[in-house]
């Protein structure tokens, strides 16, 4: 400071005169003192300059976790309940963690007190809002659908099944089928909140006409007719439409209609952040559903001798990682190719569900698990859990990180009793969540996807005008 002091005091020595050497001396002066004040009040205030500060000791109700530990966390933070549950990211898996990286420890199960009490134990973010909100959309949603005819050369695409759905895939003919059979539908474009496309990926795929190879051009076609014949996409962009679409071949169905992938709800089984296009918010994660008959059955606990199950094929790196570190442990049984006893016989004798990311992420254990009494361990970065919006995770379900695959059994003994007990009795609650049904149940997964529907609704509404033909 010194030198550059002098070397300012001397240019100005040799090049001005006495007076104005003076007046310019000065106020150049305060301002070099006044620069190096603020940038040591920024060093001794601020983490810019120094990274190796300690940190501020936390709060005594603030959870303490730890990257380096190896057993869940103890989380004693108050119940306080969300009051934004309709944008919660709660139970959103490494929203954040794009790269590639699998950093989820920061979303390990989150336990309660020492006591071994769960301290958040609800199955709702908010029961009541959410209560109060399903009369509101019960009384006043209306989806109106783009009609077509029985005798359309793609009414088998575009028309709901007149069968009952199964399979792997149901959820999308489950729901489109209950949908065109609600009191939701208006046939009064004016008065709805949403507009559905009906075509089925699903159906798409098997129709010899189309095919794989064709369900891009189908659709990029069938939204150029609608945007010609009606008028209801091109004043939003298609923001207020949506589509359901529960086959992994739905990731890929927009690529040549980037506006119904960006603009359009996407209410898709593949909610993975690594899908390019699935946007959290705007989209939903439609829950794989295999349809059941008859109530689910009730396996006590205490019958429940295996500590966790898996059956599946080895198709991605995180199935072959959990091959390769529990394929012969005696408590920790994952089976890869065929069963040699019943599926649900090992859902039933199972305290833990093992949902592992295969091909796609989406698939119907978890769905499996809750309905066999059995608490789902979710072993899936970057994955937009069904229904959470609503659903507090945390309390029913372990969520796992991959690369902690090699401390799974660590983690799930380290839930005690009481603990695993509360998870239980959440599961039994939860499931009646996470089944279909003809015609529709209060509550039931059709009415959850509605609702979260509904929470996605425009703020905006345009007006149209008065036409008794939707087609002008």
């Amino acid at each position: 400071m010194a030198n550059t002091t002098w070397l300012l005091y001397y240019l100005t020595r040799r090049r001005f005169s006495p007076s104005f050497r003076s007046f310019f001396f000065i106020p150049t002066s305060l301002a070099l003192f006044t620069s190096l004040f603020i940038l040591f009040y920024i060093s001794t205030t601020s983490t810019l300059f120094f990274s190796n500060q300690q940190p501020s000791i936390p709060h005594l109700n603030q959870p303490l976790l730890s990257s380096s530990s190896s057993m869940p966390q103890i989380n004693i933070s108050n119940n306080t309940q969300n009051p934004f549950p309709h944008v919660s990211n709660v139970n959103r898996l490494n929203e954040n963690d794009r790269d590639g990286r699998e950093s989820q420890r920061s979303l390990r199960p989150q336990f309660g007190s020492s006591d071994g009490i769960y301290v958040n134990n609800e199955l709702f973010h908010d029961k009541d809002i959410f209560l109060e909100d399903y009369k509101q959309m019960n009384r006043s949603f209306k989806i109106y659908v783009y009609p077509h005819r029985r005798n359309d050369p793609f009414a088998n695409v575009l028309l709901p099944v007149d069968f009952e759905p199964g399979g792997n895939y149901a959820s999308e003919s489950y729901f489109k089928k209950a949908l065109m059979q609600s009191h939701f539908i208006t046939k009064d474009p004016a008065k709805a909140d949403l507009f559905f496309l009906p075509f089925s990926i699903t159906r798409l795929r098997h129709d010899r006409r189309v095919g794989v190879g064709g369900i891009q051009d189908f659709i990029r076609d069938y939204i150029l007719n609608i945007s010609r014949k009606y008028p209801f996409w091109n004043r939003t962009g298609g923001a207020d439409h949506f589509y359901a679409a529960c086959h992994s071949i739905g990731r890929s169905a927009m690529d040549k209609s980037e506006e119904v992938k960006f603009n359009a709800i996407q209410v898709v089984c593949s909610s993975s952040y690594f899908l390019s296009g699935y946007i959290a918010h705007k989209d939903v994660s439609l829950p794989q559903i295999w349809p059941r008959q008859g109530d689910p059955p009730d396996l006590a606990s205490s019958k429940r001798k295996k500590l966790a199950f898996f059956a599946g094929s080895i198709n991605s790196p995180v199935r072959e990682r959990l091959l390769h570190s529990w394929r012969n442990d005696s408590e920790i049984f994952a089976h890869f190719g065929r069963l040699t006893t019943p599926y649900a016989d090992e859902l039933l004798g199972s305290k833990f569900c093992l949902h592992v990311k295969g091909f796609e992420v989406n698939t119907a254990r978890i769905a499996d698990s809750l309905y066999y009494g059995c608490v789902p361990v979710i072993i899936a970065n970057h994955y937009d859990l069904p229904f959470a919006d609503i659903l507090n995770w945390k309390s029913f379900s372990v969520v796992v990180a991959t690369l902690d695959i090699p401390l799974l059994k660590k983690i799930l003994k380290g839930i005690s009793s009481d603990q695993y007990l509360m998870f239980q009795k959440k599961v039994l609650e939860v499931r009646k969540h996470f089944q279909w049904h003809h015609p529709p149940v209060d509550y039931d997964a059709f009415y959850l996807v509605m609702y979260e529907l509904w929470l996605r609704r425009t703020s905006v509404r345009v007006s149209l005008p008065v036409s008794k033909n939707p087609n002008h």
